[in-house]
């Protein structure tokens, strides 16, 4: 999957002093505002906000907006309660992503924040046919905030998205090595604010008066990459399952009904294996260098061999306590205790794995083999959406 941009506008929050832009997926907003370290810290400690307004909107309208959005995506969200936060997918036929949304409904319309809105609000207008729902890309007239608060906007705030992770939702389910073990995600906390886009600016400003510290993209992400937090614009490619990047957390109900994609999703997590898995990388910090984005991630053979690549990185950051880490997916085969090479224009990196997606390829409620009457149930028979084979 590669990000299609919403907006090619610049936030105003750049012309502030210090503001260092970014580039890439988050182009349009600040990288840093001068002190990444100190940001960083605000961010932890819960006295943040950022701009995140490069984010895309769509909105969906009609009564049938929640009962039409369950048919076609991942999550159940035909009984969403006003106020709610939720994420879901699209996936391909295939069972691969294909656009990832964070969704709240106001009771009158269901917004969905994400990084692919051109492309999700045609696909979502195509696929309308008799129904009472009406579909629109809002980005050029709505922003997002983000927070460091974990709370439900209260009563006269804005429409708020809270982000679920790292918790499993009803019908969800996780890929963790050890699913009992408190998650390194779990004191992140992280909502998304819908504003004017007129507005972004004085909501910001509001907030840093009243003591908030701003914040760039190297201190959100840094945070995010700590969290094991997938991101669509950085870890989703053509081949990603949801599987992959245990996303099955928040953004997959394994029990409702038939969506396209259900059959992989069905088959990878009752009888399957999802072939790669995201691993959190600790990168040698005794240098100064970092990976690139799509850097190759290699295994040096024991016996002194030719080095092989076995996976890529998928986002990188330089943390204030734990320093260079990394996002990566690499083969689920490879040995969790290997230590990685990953170039960079400082020379070769070791990379020390610490597990996300565990390594056998099983969910912590992966059911027992079927019998001859789960047969069907475990491969999704009777879903008129799907007619995915099992990814290899």
């Amino acid at each position: 999957m590669t990000a299609v941009r919403s907006t090619a506008m610049t936030s105003p929050l750049l012309a502030l002093p210090g503001a260092v832009p970014d580039t890439g997926a988050d182009a349009g907003v600040a990288w840093h505002y001068g002190d990444p370290t100190a940001e960083q810290r605000a961010l932890e400690a819960g006295r943040a906000v950022a701009d995140q307004s490069h984010l895309g909107i769509v909105t969906v309208t009609g009564p049938d907006r929640l009962s039409w959005l369950d048919s076609l995506s991942t999550q159940q969200v035909g009984t969403l309660e006003p106020g709610e936060s939720t994420e879901v997918m699209i996936l391909s036929p295939q069972g691969r992503i294909e656009h990832v949304a964070s969704l709240v409904d106001d009771g009158e319309r269901a917004w969905l924040i994400t990084e692919t809105a051109p492309a999700l609000a045609m696909f979502l207008d195509r696929m309308r046919f008799m129904l009472r729902v009406e579909v629109a890309d809002v980005t050029d007239s709505w922003a997002t905030i983000g927070e460091a608060i974990g709370a439900n906007a209260a009563t006269g705030e804005p429409v708020t998205w809270v982000d679920p992770w790292p918790g499993i939702t009803a019908g969800g389910t996780t890929y963790a090595a050890d699913p009992h073990a408190e998650h390194p995600g779990a004191d992140r906390a992280w909502r998304l604010v819908i504003v004017p886009r007129g507005e972004l600016d004085s909501a910001v400003r509001s907030r840093v008066d009243a003591g908030w510290t701003l914040v760039g993209t190297w201190a959100t992400e840094a945070a995010r990459i700590a969290a094991h937090r997938p991101r669509a614009a950085r870890e989703v490619d053509d081949h990603s399952l949801p599987h992959e990047l245990d996303w099955l957390r928040t953004a997959v109900h394994l029990h409702k009904g038939c969506y396209r994609g259900q059959e992989t999703v069905a088959k990878v997590h009752n009888v399957g294996r999802p072939p790669r898995r995201l691993v959190l990388l600790h990168l040698d910090g005794s240098g100064h260098a970092l990976p690139e984005r799509g850097a190759p991630v290699m295994l040096e053979p024991a016996d002194g061999g030719e080095a092989t690549q076995v996976g890529k990185v998928t986002s990188v950051a330089r943390h204030h306590d734990l320093g260079p880490i990394a996002l990566a997916v690499v083969k689920r085969s490879v040995d969790p205790s290997s230590v990685l090479m990953v170039p960079s224009d400082g020379g070769p990196l070791a990379a020390s794995q610490e597990l996300i997606v565990n390594a056998d390829g099983f969910s912590a409620d992966r059911p027992p083999k079927p019998g001859p009457t789960m047969k069907g149930l475990l491969m999704g028979k009777g879903c008129a959406a799907d007619g995915g084979d099992l990814p290899g």
